[in-house]
């Protein structure tokens, strides 16, 4: 977490600007930890999931379909 030294406080990793400046006082914060924050990538099991629930809803307008020629 960065840290402030003139104002003896933990800071947000998203409240440090893009400068890498306390939003309070101005002051450079130690930006160390900021680069081992982890990315936003996405996680492999929600495509996974949506893998599987586009399979799940196609073969159910599969099923829909051959039920409404079951009925004519």
């Amino acid at each position: 977490m960065p840290w402030c030294d003139s104002c003896d406080v933990y800071l947000a990793p998203n409240t440090v600007s893009s400068a890498g400046a306390c939003p309070t006082c101005e002051s450079e914060v130690d930006g160390s930890d900021l680069k081992n924050e982890p990315t936003d990538n996405v996680p492999w099991h929600f495509w996974v999931m949506v893998v599987a629930l586009v399979a799940y809803l196609g073969w159910r307008v599969i099923d829909g379909v051959g039920w409404l020629f079951e009925q004519i």
